[in-house]
């Protein structure tokens, strides 16, 4: 993994000095090389900060085709590769180097935008084309590594972060519409916080010349309609999902230097580790966060799975003191809100991981978003897939659902009145679970709007721009609700926030690259195939996981029921750091300096926490932790409104 830079200016000369500093402020994703390259012309610009992973020598970037007529830089690693490279060899091509990047540069010479379907991995990349005039930018199918783009000064900008083109000279301002959609539905798939920036949409590619930019989808989830395909046995299925599942695993083991594991006590984190101890020669060292939260501490957990794979165990114990010491620098890596420290925990993690060598982890990222794996999605199960069920046995259920689930109030379970959601059920013909979860926390933010915010967006559909940029008819119509549900949560919290604040951003901050099997497109369209009860069999989630990895899992992990990885809120340690942070942050100049929230309101609320039972107090962290982290943005950032 690396952190990219381009510039293609219409008018002016680019200046080396500019490229080199937005390069520069990415060092953390590569600290192996920092490289920059200037078209003849002085138009257009290229800046790569390396991670050196693949060819440890050779691979250093940007890289130019034989003729010198494309130059590429590269974000990612790009699986199955020395076939590739093989076959472009054969084909005529001369290779520079050895590494994995350079195969998108010659597929691209020979296939123009439609190389992306041969390309397997995770990755952003950016490349010129002299011969075509056209600068030519792509995202992986699910965003996991990001890249972001505006134009300012006549000038198209492209990075990994934001703070690359805040570094490059784009002007650092608050878009308060993103900040509205943000905190109502996790935000849009083009959208950013930040004024006239944008993101890459995930399966997007953009084509850009001197006259026009376009921006064009290539890859898309295609979930089955209702009426598809006969049912197979639970067997087959299984058997599908191993076969894929193990040779994306094992694709992933593939660097020059050590891989290791990130493990919790849940099912997708041992299921990536049980199928790598299989194709791995030594044990795997397996790096495990632990909290002193009996609630969110599984350490018990995964110190058994890492015996059953024969792994060494490699415990990291997070503190509150830790996260308050940390939650400021790991915020400002993510460069978006948090709901829970959870991220500032990842952050640490991954310091920890390089402290001790390691470059590479595998991670098990993506599986819920897949697989049906959150509360919500079986909510979703119960409420619109209830085939004759007894009314109150599903009302039993339902609520055995939410007692079962404390730590998910109000982050995955609704809590609380939401906001009317007619336009999404008049679309979809119901409301998806996350989004009424969403909307009940996002009542609980507007309380705390600014008035002059929340006239302006109080009475807004706030569903209406995501939705307007989806293809309901060809991707929801005719779904069945919990595939919808999947679709819409990963065309937003999974790019978004989850593989921000729990991905890229917070291994990316320490020179770790993560990889994520179950985000490999060939596993995810094996899934997407299967029934929905493949996923969710009765209340039982990512059923058919479960079946596919039974041998190399614990019996602890295969009976034991979803639990998100969250660190334990603030609100609950009220005398601690990191509580005493929170209160200090929302309490001093930074919040009142932000145009969106009113402070009265803000202390006001955290008055009367102590008033509240747990569950409220749970609840309400995450609202605490949105408002810290924007507070946190305003000022680390230099924001103005």
């Amino acid at each position: 993994m690396c952190g990219i830079v381009a510039l293609f200016s219409r008018r002016d000369p680019v200046s080396a000095a500019t490229i080199e500093r937005a390069t520069r402020s990415l060092y953390h994703r590569g600290p192996d090389g920092q490289r920059q390259w200037i078209s003849p012309d002085r138009r257009i610009g290229l800046g790569h900060a390396r991670l050196s992973i693949i060819d440890l020598t050779t691979g250093d970037q940007p890289i130019a085709s034989e003729d010198e007529r494309i130059h590429i830089v590269v974000n990612g690693e790009f699986y199955d590769y020395e076939r590739i490279q093989r076959s472009l060899e054969q084909s005529g091509h001369h290779l520079r180097t050895r590494s994995d990047s350079e195969i998108a540069l010659h597929l691209y010479e020979d296939f123009g935008p439609e190389c992306l379907h041969q390309l397997r991995g995770e990755f952003a990349f950016v490349l010129w084309d002299e011969a075509n005039r056209t600068m030519f930018a792509a995202r992986d199918r699910f965003g996991i590594k990001p890249l972001f783009y505006t134009v300012f000064n006549d000038t198209l900008y492209f990075a990994s972060e934001i703070k690359a083109l805040f570094a490059a000279g784009v002007p650092a301002r608050w878009d308060a519409e993103s900040v509205f959609h943000s905190i109502e539905c996790g935000g849009h798939q083009m959208r950013t916080l930040y004024d006239g920036i944008f993101q890459v949409p995930p399966g997007h590619y953009v084509i850009a010349t001197g006259k026009h930019i376009q921006i064009r989808q290539y890859w898309d989830f295609n979930y089955p309609r209702t009426d598809h395909a006969p049912a197979r046995s639970d067997a087959d299925y299984a058997a599908e999902l191993r076969h894929v599942l193990e040779e994306a695993v094992r694709l992933r083991l593939r660097a020059d230097v050590p891989v290791g594991c990130y493990l919790s006590g849940g099912l997708d984190s041992c299921a990536v580790l049980g199928l790598a101890a299989k194709h791995h020669p030594e044990p795997i060292r397996a790096f495990s966060l632990t909290f002193d939260h009996p609630d969110y501490n599984e350490e018990m957990q995964a110190k058994e799975m890492a015996a059953k794979a024969g792994a060494e165990f490699y415990p990291i114990p997070i503190r509150q003191d830790d996260l308050a010491d940390n939650f400021a620098e790991a915020i400002l890596q993510s460069e978006t809100f948090c709901v829970n420290a959870h991220g500032v925990a990842k952050y640490l993690l991954s310091r920890a991981v390089r402290n001790a060598g390691y470059k590479v982890v595998l991670t098990g990222e993506g599986s819920d978003e897949i697989l049906g794996g959150y509360p919500h999605f079986r909510r979703d199960m119960l409420l619109y897939n209830r085939n004759g069920q007894n009314p109150d046995e599903v009302a039993a259920l339902l609520d055995n659902l939410g007692k079962s689930n404390p730590v998910s109030r109000g982050l995955l379970l609704p809590d609380g009145d939401a906001r009317p959601l007619d336009n999404v059920r008049r679309l979809l013909g119901f409301v998806p679970s996350w989004i009424e979860t969403s909307s009940t926390r996002a009542v609980k933010m507007q309380n705390l709007f600014s008035d002059d915010f929340a006239a302006d967006y109080s009475l807004r559909e706030s569903y209406r721009p995501l939705f307007s940029d989806l293809d309901v008819l060809g991707q929801l119509q005719g779904r069945d609700p919990v595939h919808q549900s999947l679709y819409l949560w990963s065309k937003t919290m999974l790019p978004n926030y989850i593989l921000i604040m729990l991905g890229d951003r917070m291994e990316m901050a320490h020179s770790i690259e993560g990889r994520v099997p179950f985000l490999d497109h060939h596993v995810v369209e094996v899934i997407r195939s299967q029934p929905v009860t493949q996923k969710i069999h009765g209340m039982t989630e990512k059923y058919v996981l479960r079946e596919a990895v039974h041998d190399v899992i614990t019996d602890t992990v295969y009976r034991r029921q979803k639990h998100p990885f969250l660190s334990p809120p603030a609100t609950l340690n009220p005398k601690e750091k990191l509580s005493v942070f929170v209160n200090d942050t929302l309490r001093g100049p930074a919040l009142a300096s932000i145009p969106f929230f009113s402070q009265k309101k803000v202390v006001g609320l955290l008055d009367n926490l102590n008033s509240m039972d747990e569950g409220s107090r749970v609840a309400n962290d995450q609202i605490l932790m949105i408002l810290v982290s924007a507070c946190v943005l305003h000022e680390g950032m230099r924001l103005s409104a």
